[in-house]
């Protein structure tokens, strides 16, 4: 059962939440973003002010989960459109580093070319002056995760060296290499 369901979500004065025909959409200073209710005849949304009640029509498992995700949903929209979200990440190695160019993203990770990424509709990516550190902004909290998680994949953080991208404060497990495993046996 979700206890932060029962709680109701507050609407700042900047933003706009409407709710017709299962669609719940808000629009704020960032955009506008909206959430099917796929499942109504477990949850109600009601609006008071400028407060949205999650409120379950009865106490069964499906119903409660369903609550727990809707206000959630909804919180994300209404926090998305009036702030926004964003992910930070590093790129670690020498001679690693990367720049928009346009609509793309040019990684330089040590392959053989650039990597081109495009960059998604809807998503503003930045990159700091030295190229270390890439910042990916936008109004919808699952394609700024997405987006952040596919540069990421490009080169993952390795265990030896600790050279890739990573998130911002991520720590990385390092291993020890050939060389410090032999020589802390030593001979026999």
């Amino acid at each position: 059962m979700s206890k932060l369901a029962k709680k109701p979500i507050l609407i700042p004065d900047n933003v706009k939440l409407s709710y017709e025909n299962n669609i719940v959409k808000v629009d704020g200073p960032l955009g506008s973003l909206q959430v099917e209710i796929k499942y109504p005849q477990y949850v109600e949304i009601k609006q008071e002010d400028k407060k949205i009640f999650v409120n379950r029509k009865n106490d069964n498992k499906q119903a409660k989960a369903y609550q727990g995700l809707y206000f959630a949903l909804i919180r994300n929209i209404v926090k998305g459109v009036s702030e926004g979200y964003k992910k930070v990440l590093e790129i670690v190695g020498v001679g690693y580093q990367a720049q928009v160019q346009g609509n793309n993203l040019v990684l330089k990770l040590g392959f053989s070319t650039p990597v081109n990424f495009e960059i998604p509709q809807g998503i503003k990516i930045s990159v700091d002056q030295k190229g270390q550190e890439i910042t990916v902004f936008g109004i919808d909290k699952y394609l700024v995760g997405e987006t952040a998680a596919r540069i990421r994949r490009i080169k993952p953080p390795e265990p030896y060296k600790g050279t890739g991208i990573r998130y911002k404060g991520e720590h990385i497990i390092r291993k020890l290499g050939k060389a410090a495993i032999a020589g802390a046996g030593g001979k026999k």
